[in-house]
């Protein structure tokens, strides 16, 4: 299990919020934390640290009043840390390649893969053929829904129909060399991890995953690697100390 930083920008500024808040009509999400220090400052302090495999995550839609000031963000971030972190947040064919040649390592991308509540395979091809496989990131972030756990997407915001099982693990891995999962009933809670959910990700061996949510304690980092078997990477934000939170970063950079 290996610790992966990240650099959550809404905005303009990096903040950590309540995830299953986010809303794009009013740009607003509920905020446990919002950081005086730039994202090239995280991600030169990451670089010191010699932390790779994190993530910037860009919080506005392209529409948004605040894109551009959030782009710039992350823009500076990848520059502070050329081929040290990924890059999510409205990727697409079209703005792809300009992310990698910007410094991002890699490409996460949700949205454009689960539209219309499936799998658009032929935008999945699309992204492959334009990126490569060794660059693209697949975020299956999820929600439950009854007893199972479903991709959103938009940001969190809308359900898809497709169910986040070992056997979807298996089926797009071909496509991709990481997934990234954010269990969003959790995200930003610091109130425990999704135990079910980390229990199946640990019983699938495949490509990298890297699980966010609910991590409020190094007690639940313990739960995780065992849950996890050791196979599920880990994302901590709002309770980290960097963040406003408990859990010293020194402390999980020796996870790595």
């Amino acid at each position: 299990m290996r610790f992966r930083p990240c650099i959550d920008i809404h905005n303009g500024r990096v903040k950590q919020i309540v995830g299953g808040s986010l809303r794009d009509q009013s740009d607003s999400a509920e905020e446990n934390f919002v950081s005086e220090q730039t994202a090239a400052w995280y991600a030169s302090l990451y670089r010191r640290d010699g932390l790779k495999g994190g993530h910037v995550i860009l919080l506005n839609g392209a529409d948004s009043l605040y894109y551009e000031a959030t782009r710039q963000q992350a823009e500076e971030a990848l520059g502070a840390y050329p081929g040290g972190l990924q890059l999510g947040g409205g990727v697409n064919p079209e703005n792809a390649e300009g992310w990698l040649k910007a410094g991002a390592s890699h490409v996460i991308v949700t949205s454009y893969v689960f539209r219309d509540g499936q799998i658009q395979y032929d935008n999945l091809e699309k992204m492959r053929n334009t990126v490569g496989k060794e660059h693209l990131v697949l975020d299956l972030s999820c929600r439950k829904k009854n007893e199972d756990y479903y991709v959103v997407t938009d940001r969190w915001q809308r359900f898809t129909e497709v169910k986040v099982t070992p056997e979807l693990l298996t089926e797009l891995a071909g496509s991709c060399s990481e997934f990234l999962l954010h269990a969003v009933d959790v995200e930003g809670k610091a109130s425990g991890i999704e135990q079910e959910l980390v229990r199946m990700l640990g019983s699938w061996e495949g490509i990298p995953v890297t699980y966010a949510g609910g991590v409020g304690s190094m007690g639940d980092l313990e739960l995780l690697k065992e849950l996890g078997r050791g196979r599920v990477d880990v994302t901590i934000g709002s309770a980290l100390d960097l963040f406003g939170g408990c859990i010293p970063y020194q402390n999980v950079v020796y996870l790595n």
